[in-house]
């Protein structure tokens, strides 16, 4: 029954994803504010704010919450600061912005760099998708299953597109609502209301000292970095632009991310609930690790239909963030890097042609109708082919003893993102023409160099986060310093 309820819900997401995309694609309107909504949280809510959430609480408690409740409010910020300028800026992608603002070298570089720290989160969903299957099919394996994941993932955006996301990803929600809903109640009901978890809670062995019901477990500077992560890195990361960004009208899109600055946080406290029962009850449960707090709970105390749902609707909200989070790479892709390259091959284009007729030799000219079929074929198996590329590579780089800290991946991811693209982006939108774009191109490389070396060398007792910003600002500083000087110069 447990494989019967989990193979029913992948199968009914699978029909809504082909569905849905081929509604999408019979529309040319924007999203409607719940279509938005759901992209936003299809793709925010997924392994990290459940799987990995768990996981997290077993090990220190209430700090798991910063994933969700930094998602949370990384929205309100989108929603209440961002939305209105991103979509009168008249970019489709945030490194776009930089591009028009520091030009084609800035852009790139952000590009790339971005897009690396969005492809490590694709990693941690593939961990996470690795727990469910771990807990259905033990004897399938941990490589199986990330194949099976990426495949999934590929088919959600393939069929569904935009517009289809953000339909899975509302109903998805509200799959992942009753879950943790299930959850986190029946772990009251286990151990005899809120009282009584909070005693059990405080006789866990602990000789660390850890504090399972603080927010900052970790310790202040770590505990506050993955909030500043969070914070910068839903606020400079495609997917979620993007569904701001396809809103039918500004009121939907700001709307949108107000809706899930509130639908998001209550969805890591099912986690949380979860994990430290679970640490209170190891011995219960041989062979129990972190990673599978969540699921094995599921699968332990859940009958056997409705916890093969559940389990489903973990495994697609794992498919459906990383599908989202490839979506976004494979758009930067498409909209900055190949036309950089396309004008440059243009430009040398332009020169033969000049050539050519210098000695009364004319170029042949197509039909338009051709090329603008030709255009879209080519785009579509563009798309699927830098699909398959970055999930394929996401794929090989899951295997192994990688599983041992999804959230840990996904802060990194967001870190990376918010140092790369936060102080380039807050100019382009509130001081533009202000910077120059050296500086900007010296800040796009610099501030996630410091971030990774610190983060390696762990000399700070804080989230290296907090100094790449300060050399993103003091780097960006400069530049808006020199630009004045020059311009008091040449008056």
């Amino acid at each position: 029954m447990l494989t019967i309820g989990l193979i029913l819900t992948l199968l009914l997401m699978t029909g809504l994803s082909i569905w849905s995309g081929t509604k999408a694609k019979r529309t040319e309107s924007g999203s409607s504010l719940p279509i938005a909504a759901g992209l936003i949280i299809g793709t925010l809510v997924g392994g990290s704010s459940t799987i990995g959430t768990a996981q997290l609480a077993y090990s220190f408690g209430m700090s798991a919450w910063w994933f969700t409740l930094g998602a949370g409010l990384s929205c309100l910020v989108l929603g209440l600061v961002y939305a209105i300028p991103l979509r009168r800026s008249g970019c489709s992608t945030l490194v776009g912005l930089i591009s028009d603002e520091y030009g084609t070298t800035a852009g790139m570089l952000a590009s790339v760099l971005s897009s690396v720290g969005t492809f490590i989160n694709i990693i941690a969903q593939l961990i996470s998708a690795s727990a469910v299957i771990a807990v259905v099919a033990p004897s399938l394996g941990t490589t199986a299953g990330i194949v099976a994941a990426a495949v999934f993932m590929l088919i959600y955006v393939i069929f569904g597109g935009t517009k289809g996301a953000g339909i899975i990803g509302l109903f998805k929600t509200v799959l992942l609502y009753a879950a943790t809903l299930v959850c986190g109640l029946l772990v009251l009901q286990k151990t005899g209301g809120l009282q009584n978890f909070g005693e059990m809670v405080r006789e866990i062995e602990n000789p660390e000292g850890i504090r399972f019901f603080s927010l900052f477990a970790r310790g202040i500077g770590k505990d506050a970095g993955a909030g500043l992560s969070l914070l910068l890195g839903v606020l400079t990361t495609q997917t979620y632009a993007q569904a701001v960004l396809s809103a039918r009208t500004d009121r939907d899109g700001r709307g949108a991310a107000l809706l899930s600055a509130f639908l998001i946080p209550p969805i890591g406290i099912g986690g949380i609930l979860v994990g430290l029962y679970m640490r209170a009850n190891a011995a219960a449960y041989p062979g129990l690790t972190a990673k599978t707090a969540l699921t094995t709970f599921v699968v332990a105390h859940i009958p056997p239909l409705p916890a093969g749902v559940i389990l489903g609707s973990l495994f697609i909200a794992v498919v459906g963030t990383g599908a989202g989070l490839a979506l976004g790479i494979v758009t930067v892709i498409e909209k900055q890097i190949i036309p950089v390259k396309k004008q440059e091959r243009s430009a040398t284009e332009m020169q033969q042609a000049d050539g050519n007729k210098a000695v009364g030799n004319e170029m042949p000219q197509q039909a338009g109708g051709n090329k603008a079929s030709g255009d879209d074929a080519q785009h579509r198996y563009r798309q699927r082919v830098l699909l398959a590329m970055v999930l394929t590579a996401a794929c090989l780089l899951s295997t192994g003893k990688l599983g041992d800290g999804i959230l840990q991946f996904a802060f990194m991811s967001m870190g990376l993102r918010g140092a790369v693209m936060f102080l380039p982006n807050l100019c382009v939108l509130w001081l533009p023409g202000r910077v120059d774009r050296r500086y900007a191109a010296a800040s796009v490389v610099i501030s996630p160099a410091v971030v990774l070396i610190l983060g390696i060398l762990k000399v700070l007792p804080v989230d290296p986060l907090f100094p790449g910003i300060l050399a993103s600002a003091l780097i960006m500083g400069a530049g808006m310093r020199r630009d004045f000087r020059d311009k008091s110069a040449g008056q």
